[in-house]
């Protein structure tokens, strides 16, 4: 199993006609992802690597069945794609946007709330690399040769130190179950409780790799339901020791503005719910393989 994403997956791309979409879209149909429209408005009827293309979601969804959607859409515009995938039927949406508004995802997130939870879209991002399952299906920006199938849950703000720890994993024989990128920004779809509560339901999954970074509650938040609720063990590289406070780094999402959000601070507050950290990144593979071999023995 998997969750969110797997080859029964039909997926459209919203905004595929433009020019880093066509280049992932192609990438996402090589890797064998089950890619059955795209989405731009006024261009219905053309195709991208042989893709129909359809005016709105609504249209893709009643023409192929789609399920998933990515959105490769600008940023002045994005936001009013979520929501057309919300409402057009799309049960699991991936935002790869970087730039929207904060105030546009506030109206998202309030958007989202008319539909009750059995019925609303997963979303995540925007400024995420992706979801991939990997051997089965790949939304998003991440190179699937990296990923081998296995147990091992990844969830993180950062994209590259996922790919880091999904090759480190892939150098040490050990595959990955679902990897799910959630977004830098500070307004997201999806926080890391909400993909923990899916990866402790999965049954492929027996670890969970969650890479966090330094600014807003979501790391203390996911300390609680990790030392409450979860009973796979977790594993934890946090980013950003040496950055200085009331200053971003990287991500829009990645400044320090209270207590709890320095990355010292998270270190301690995940140590102290029984969440294994890496000291830094280069052993984050070597970290989840003794928590692996923990468990086996």
């Amino acid at each position: 199993m998997s969750i969110f994403l797997d080859r029964s997956s039909r997926v459209i791309v919203q905004g595929i006609t433009g020019r880093m979409a066509q280049f992932h879209t192609r990438e996402m149909l090589d890797y064998g992802t089950n890619v059955v429209g795209g989405v731009v408005p006024g261009k219905g009827g053309e195709k991208v690597h042989g893709v129909p293309v359809f005016n709105t979601v609504k249209e893709a969804v009643a023409a192929t069945g789609a399920d998933a959607s990515l959105v490769f859409v600008p940023p002045p515009f994005a936001a009013d794609s979520i929501m057309e995938a919300a409402d057009g039927g799309i049960r699991y949406c991936v935002c790869i946007t970087d730039g929207i508004p904060a105030q546009d995802m506030i109206q998202v997130k309030r958007y989202m709330l008319r539909y009750p939870k059995e019925k609303r879209m997963v979303l995540t991002g925007p400024n995420c690399a992706g979801t991939i399952t990997p051997g089965q299906a790949l939304l998003g920006i991440m190179p699937g040769h990296i990923y081998l199938p296995g147990p091992v849950g990844i969830v993180g703000r950062s994209g590259t130190l996922g790919y880091e720890a999904a090759q480190q994993l892939k150098y040490l024989g050990i595959g990955v179950s679902t990897s799910v990128g959630i977004g830098g920004d500070p307004i997201n779809g999806s926080s890391f409780r909400d993909i923990l509560e899916a990866f402790e339901e999965d049954p492929a999954t027996e670890v969970v790799c969650l890479i966090g970074e330094i600014g807003g509650p979501q790391e203390a938040e996911a300390a609680t339901y990790i030392q409450t609720k979860m009973t796979k063990p977790v594993i934890a590289y946090i980013a950003g020791l040496t950055a200085p406070k009331g200053r971003t780094m990287g991500h829009a999402g990645a400044i320090i503005s209270a207590f709890g959000e320095s990355a010292s601070e998270k270190v301690e507050i995940l140590t102290a719910a029984g969440v294994t950290v890496a000291e830094n990144p280069s052993v984050i593979g070597e970290t989840i393989a003794k928590v692996l071999r923990r468990k086996a023995a």
